[in-house]
């Protein structure tokens, strides 16, 4: 019989309490019970990096200036997430022109968000570092595929109110520049029509 560290048996209870408490469905290897469409987002602050340079980033700071873009990813120089930032780094101006603040947030590879930030993102926009997938719980985006917390791979559009205007999770990285921008696009039109 295998023995489990005392430390790994106080994680497994925090996390089994913590899928009671939140509802995220953390026994599976996956969670996709992502925060809905039209709920409050929850405020956050987050240290990373812009163009590889130390960033700090507030929630509640960047919403005073027009609407925010999070996308969670699971861990900053790996594939999918390499070619998701290459995606978005290349959209980034489409995401400017309609107001809106792009940032990423990684649990994964934290201590690479800097370096990720300037070679894979291309100096484009800021990358968060969340370290145990605090925030990433906050916001129901949480994986533990690989016995370790990592952020799922779910993006979020929210509103200058705070509202979430689009929660879209798929492992399909590309998926996710069409969707947060034909949500933003929405958003704005509906704006103008008020």
């Amino acid at each position: 019989m295998i023995r489990k560290p005392a430390f790994f048996n106080a994680v497994s209870g925090f996390l089994l309490t913590l899928s009671v408490v939140t509802g995220v469905c953390l026994g599976s290897g996956t969670a996709h019970a992502a925060l809905s469409q039209g709920t409050s987002a929850p405020d956050f602050t987050l240290q990373g990096a812009l163009a590889g340079k130390p960033f700090t980033f507030s929630l509640r700071s960047a919403l005073a200036q027009g609407p925010v873009v999070i996308y969670f990813f699971p861990a900053a120089f790996t594939t999918g997430c390499t070619q998701e930032a290459h995606d978005f780094a290349e959209a980034a101006e489409q995401f400017h022109a309609v107001g809106a603040i792009l940032v990423g947030i990684t649990a994964g590879n934290t201590d690479r968000v800097a370096e990720f930030s300037k070679v894979e993102c291309r100096d484009k926009f800021a990358v968060l570092a969340d370290p145990g997938a605090l925030t990433a719980i906050l916001y129901h985006s949480v994986s533990t595929a690989h016995q370790t917390l990592l952020s799922q791979r779910t993006s979020y559009v929210i509103a200058p109110d705070g509202n979430i205007l689009l929660s879209f999770t798929s492992n399909n990285p590309e998926q996710h520049v069409t969707e947060t921008l034909d949500a933003l696009k929405k958003w704005h039109e509906d704006k103008r029509q008020k």
